[in-house]
């Protein structure tokens, strides 16, 4: 297989991973890049859809040979990725010689157009509904094109003629977030309660569990309002920043949570062992990797030669990081697997271990639905319901959440704190042996 192809495949199989970005406007520098295949965004179209396309400061670096130098070769077009997989067999069976010949895309402007001019600007008007891709090809050999490429896609509302920037599949996102900020605020307040209320059987594990809890509140809050804004405008203009500052936090106090009460840090015991203080010191470093990662991608988009290496290093981490925090429910459960059969509690230490059991369970299936169901999801419900996935995370997170908060709640009679009246009664059965034995 040809350089060309191998490429062309490579283009069709990263984005496949580049579906849950958010298009708005963007603007992208090329510089000296001879790449066949450049992907830029990706955007769902409804009837009225809009590409308003700007390149500037056009630099092309002339081949070797340049009487072979076809311009009719170089350009941009829109695709989906149906009509993506139906231009490689073309190519593959020889029809064509380059993407922007297939009669499956939809040409948008080729460089032999250009004529003595550095610059373009052109506005595509789609009337097919669908999800597209945009897309630069270079079929000419050896050229190495520089330029700044300014894209806006975007849907006209069929009442009002507003421009909205988000996909068709998600533009409901603010509000989902919004309301998801509410309940969580509220599952705030309502933990105050309960701390108030509780306050005798109050630890510091239930103070952290509040932090996360708010912290959470505020990064979806901050979303809604950086989706709301790039709904209107197509830009963040700040909202941006402040959703990844709460995003990063939010991210390394959820691991460390989960890390925390697997140790039974605060209800158990009061410190940490060396091992379990390893597990920290491995997730927080790897959760601010994960987080540089994310506004790597989310900023870039696909077309810099390092979004591929960025997207592999954020997958391997978070992978790492849900395996990480596993190891020490895996060690409390053993260690309460042993104490059962040695310190004469079994009853007790059966209780505790039947909940650790369960919520090593719990982290489990969150893991696995939020990292394998959520991203499944996305790949095969229509781009219309792409809101879905979101949806379907954000309600699996707050399922979780609940259930950590019920299960770890304050409370006397709470399987954690049933050792200290074990003891009691054992002592005071001693006692009372005691007694009986002098007599």
């Amino acid at each position: 297989m040809s350089s060309t192809k191998v490429s062309l495949l490579l283009f069709f199989v990263t984005s496949l991973f580049y579906s849950c970005s958010l298009a708005e406007i963007r603007s992208n520098e090329v510089r000296s890049d001879d790449r066949p295949i450049i992907p830029f965004d990706e955007f769902g179209f409804t009837h009225r859809g809009r590409l308003e396309l700007n390149v500037s400061k056009i630099s092309l670096g002339v081949p070797s040979n340049p009487a072979n130098l076809d311009l009719s070769k170089v350009g941009f077009f829109l695709c989906t990725s149906n009509a993506w997989m139906r231009v490689l067999e073309q190519i593959e069976d020889a029809e064509i010689t380059c993407a922007v010949q297939s009669d499956k895309v939809k040409l948008v402007y080729t460089f032999d157009k250009l004529g003595d001019n550095s610059s373009l600007n052109t506005l595509f008007v789609d009337t097919e509904a669908d999800q597209y891709s945009l897309v630069f090809a270079n079929c000419c050999p050896q050229l190495k094109v520089s330029m700044i490429v300014r894209s806006a896609m975007y849907n006209l509302d069929a009442k009002s003629g507003n421009r909205d920037y988000l996909s068709v599949g998600k533009a409901i996102l603010p509000r989902i977030y919004f309301v998801f900020s509410l309940v969580y605020f509220c599952l705030g307040v309502f933990w105050i309660f309960v701390l108030f209320k509780k306050r005798l059987t109050v630890h510091a594990i239930h103070f952290f569990m509040l932090a996360v809890v708010i912290l959470k509140a505020l990064n979806l809050l901050c979303e809604a309002e950086d989706k709301s804004y790039i709904k209107r405008t197509g830009s963040a203009h700040g909202w941006d920043v402040l959703f990844y500052i709460f995003s990063f936090l939010k991210g390394i106090m959820l691991f460390t949570l989960i890390v925390l009460i697997g140790t039974g840090w605060s209800f158990l015991k009061p410190y940490l062992q060396e091992k379990e203080k390893k597990v920290l010191m491995i997730v927080i470093p790897l959760q601010v990797v994960a987080n540089i990662a994310q506004v790597v991608i989310d900023e870039n988009g696909p077309y810099g030669y390092e979004w591929v290496t960025w997207k592999q290093v954020f997958l391997l981490v978070d992978v790492i990081c849900c395996c990480a925090v596993l190891f020490p429910i895996v060690w409390s459960i053993k260690n309460l697997r042993e104490a059962a059969k040695s310190d004469g509690k079994a009853a007790v230490n059966l209780m505790k271990l039947t909940l650790f059991r369960q919520y090593y369970i719990v982290v489990i299936c969150y893991i696995y639905f939020t990292r394998v169901v959520v991203y499944a999801l996305e790949t095969i419900v229509s781009y219309r319901y792409l809101w879905t996935s979101v949806m379907a995370g954000e309600v699996a997170t707050l399922a979780f959440y609940l259930f950590t908060g019920i299960k770890f709640r304050p409370e006397v009679h709470n399987p954690y704190f049933v050792i200290d009246d074990e003891e009691e009664e054992a002592a005071s059965e001693a006692l009372k042996f005691g007694d009986e034995f002098e007599l």
